[in-house]
């Protein structure tokens, strides 16, 4: 028996400065050789980045509905490093590293426990809705400021 209000979507939440966000490895991820089809970590990834955004405050559909613009990945470097499998618990790893005007850099791994299994440096550029740069509101970036990782931090 589960209440209404528990039927809800799977949250992440914030470990200190970096946000966790838990993934199932189901079927429909997985290609002919029963591993994670690459595409699929791109998928996790956003999630995660979806989800660590709204838990600092930002709504995305608020800001895109207003005409405010949304972000748009504009870089981003991946790693695969082993591959993930059908009914694997997964976690998202991501670590805001730097906050520009437009844009911020956001360090994701995908782990299977203490094991690494991705990992990629994502930049998010803020557009407008005529698809240009646009500077972020004062207001994200100050919610970013306290998430930051310092160089030292972002070795280990």
């Amino acid at each position: 028996m589960t209440a209404i209000g528990i039927d809800q979507p799977v949250e992440g939440r914030f470990d200190g400065r970096e946000h966790r966000f838990p993934v199932r490895v189901y079927f429909e991820d997985t290609d002919l050789s029963g591993v994670v089809y690459h595409a699929n970590y791109l998928r996790y990834m956003e999630r995660a980045r979806s989800d660590m955004l709204r838990l600092v405050g930002i709504d995305q559909r608020a800001a895109m509905e207003a005409g405010e613009g949304a972000y748009a990945v504009s870089d981003m470097a991946i790693k695969f490093r082993r591959p993930a499998k059908l009914d694997d618990a997964l976690v998202v790893v991501s670590r805001l590293t730097r906050i520009r005007a437009a844009a911020v850099h956001i360090h994701q791994r995908v782990m299977r426990g203490p094991e690494l299994l991705a990992e990629a440096d994502v930049t998010a550029a803020l557009v407008a809705p005529d698809g240009r740069p646009k500077r972020q509101p004062a207001s994200w970036a100050s919610a970013y400021a306290g998430l930051i990782w310092t160089p030292e931090e972002q070795g280990d």
